[in-house]
């Protein structure tokens, strides 16, 4: 029998975007499992009555006792948010193979083994959506976010087919691209960057460069702004293959889909000021 309540899991909850969405889902009746490696931040969310986990996304068995727990007291599963994901920052050149590889298991493969953790019962119910979060950072780059960036276009194409592949059983994968958003992301982007810096790297003063540039950029978009965004993917009668928050958001990713030699005139410029 069909829970009266829909049910939503959310990885990456403990801050930001997530934990935003936790609140509002749940606010809007949802029955809510919220998963995060930092549990004790959670803990105002378990005293709403939302269900908290321990979840580290690139573990299978933590995987696993994530959606088992969620099928297990609740029989159904409405929407699945992949939001988990961080920007490991830093010279192509410099980064380890070891430090990109964790980039793609964070951002990538943790969403591929999350979904195929609850298709099966997403089309046993024939109803059923995953979400997607990559960025408006999968069309547009800039300097130092290349492995961030690659695994947000790998994620992006990834949400594509598979919905395409599961339109017939009645489910959806659905693409989230925020842009600039107050979180702490920025920060943790640029310690990544800082530290994946050698000893004598000719790359410090551009390091220095985007960390000014991410540290002083203000942004008007809040974590509560883009939960409504997210919670819309989940509910829409008809829903969008892409969401953005802000029509700004929207044109830079059509200029860079559509015009890459003007974004690339843009880094340019960046370049060129950096250099001087």
């Amino acid at each position: 029998m069909k829970n009266e309540k829909k049910v939503v899991l959310i990885t990456g909850a403990s801050s930001g975007m997530g934990y935003a969405s936790a609140k509002y889902f749940y606010n809007n009746g949802w029955i809510v499992y919220a998963g995060a490696r930092r549990i004790q931040r959670m803990k105002d969310l378990q005293e709403l009555g939302i269900h908290i986990h321990q979840l580290d996304v690139t573990d299978n068995e933590s995987n696993k006792n994530f959606i088992e727990a969620a099928i297990k007291e609740q029989g159904q599963i409405d929407a699945l948010i992949n939001n988990a994901g961080y920007g490991e920052y830093g010279p192509l050149e410099e980064i380890s193979l070891e430090n990109a590889k964790y980039q793609f298991d964070v951002n990538l493969f943790a969403a591929s083994e999350l979904s195929k953790l609850v298709l099966p019962l997403m089309r046993r119910q024939k109803f059923g959506r995953i979400i997607n979060v990559t960025s408006i950072g999968e069309n547009v780059y800039m300097p130092l976010g290349g492995w961030y960036h690659a695994t947000k276009a790998a994620l992006g194409m990834w949400s594509d087919v598979l919905d395409i592949e599961i339109r017939q059983f009645g489910l959806r994968s659905i693409v989230i691209q925020p842009g600039g958003t107050q979180s702490e992301w920025g920060e943790i982007a640029v310690q990544n960057a800082e530290k994946n810096l050698t000893a004598d790297s000719p790359y410090k003063k551009l390091v220095q460069a985007i960390k000014k540039i991410l540290t002083s950029y203000k942004v008007s978009a809040t974590s509560d702004d883009l939960a409504k965004v997210f919670y819309k993917a989940a509910t829409d009668s008809n829903p969008s293959r892409r969401y953005y928050h802000s029509l700004t958001d929207r044109i830079a990713v059509w200029i860079a889909r559509n015009h890459p030699s003007l974004w690339r005139f843009g880094m340019g410029k960046i370049m060129s000021r950096i250099n001087r």
